[in-house]
């Protein structure tokens, strides 16, 4: 309990952030506060949690990712593109999709480090580029018919309540966790965030550093590119659209600063949560995702205002 208790340890105003919204939903609706509903909520975060854990290293170094979303819907459409168009088996398919975004995450980490474009430009093209190229592969189309062992990834519950799309997304928050709190190649990342000069000077290779970690960045994205296409059971190019912005919330309002140097991945999980359970919530009770938008796009305002006054007090 100790241990749990230092794990959100920093985090405490947002678990309790969490801890509200769960309770305000709970009361102004009957359907929100059921065992069904909360895996349905853990469901919705699969997807948004395992792009996060790859934001989180982004943001960390003092970088940004635009391009998530567009990568995942990348992936997905390149896996179902070879797979039904020159007829390679699925499980290949996916690899090369991964592959995909991950060469897609390398050159977004290139252009930022040799190149030195700003990360935002350089992830803002990536964004149109990769998006445009999802559309190109199947002319605009969607993909359907995969084989049902790709389904029940996200539709067979385990225990009667997780599913392995799930499993996937602990296994993988467990992983970061690990690294960047307990191995040297994390500890790199918060120096790289802190000072870039004074990392170099300590002996820190900074530009293959930031390289590796968008390169995860688009791994990782990749990857939920083909847990999405395991719940939609399809391959859709408009998919993960303005998934980058719902990402870069739940690391922010997890308390990362996006000056750089400051992060963890507990903090971005309880993030993670609360875009999940404000989206589930306001769409229980009625609201459309364009106010639902409105609302997260509130929130980023209020986390940066807090990371901002956090700043000026150091």
């Amino acid at each position: 309990m100790v241990r749990l208790v230092n794990l959100f340890k920093g985090t405490q105003g947002t678990f309790i952030g969490l801890i509200l919204l769960v309770a305000f939903f709970s009361i102004f609706n009957p359907y929100f506060f059921q065992i069904r509903n909360f895996v349905n909520i853990f469901d919705q975060c699969t997807v948004l949690g395992v792009m996060a854990l790859g934001m989180t290293a982004v943001i960390i170094i003092g970088g940004i990712d635009l391009s998530v979303g567009s990568i995942l819907a990348l992936a997905m459409m390149m896996t179902g593109w070879v797979w039904k168009d020159f007829g390679v088996p699925l499980h290949f398919a996916c690899l090369i999709g991964i592959f995909v975004g991950t060469i897609a995450g390398m050159i977004n980490g290139m252009l930022v480090s040799y190149l030195r474009l700003p990360a935002f430009i350089a992830t803002l093209a990536m964004l149109s580029a990769a998006r445009g190229l999802a559309n190109i592969f199947t002319d605009g189309k969607q993909i359907y018919g995969f084989p049902e062992w790709l389904t029940n990834l996200s539709v067979v519950r385990h225990f009667g309540y997780i599913n392995i799309t799930t499993l996937i997304f602990i296994f993988l928050a467990i992983i970061s966790w690990i690294l960047l709190s307990y191995r040297k190649e994390g500890r790199n990342l918060f120096a790289i965030g802190g000072n870039k000069e004074v990392a170099r000077l300590s002996g820190i290779n900074v530009k293959l550093t930031t390289v590796m970690v968008y390169t995860i960045s688009g791994f990782l994205s990749g990857l939920a590119g083909l847990l999405m296409m395991a719940r939609l059971n399809a391959g859709v190019p408009q998919a993960g659209f303005t998934y980058e912005l719902d990402v870069i919330a739940a690391v922010v309002i997890g308390g990362a600063s996006l000056n750089g140097g400051v992060g963890s991945i507990p903090q971005t999980i309880v993030g993670v949560f609360i875009i999940g359970v404000l989206r589930n919530g306001l769409n229980l009770m009625g609201f459309s995702p364009f106010v639902q938008g409105m609302v997260i796009g509130g929130v980023i305002v209020f986390a940066v205002a807090l990371d901002t006054l956090k700043n000026k007090e150091r």
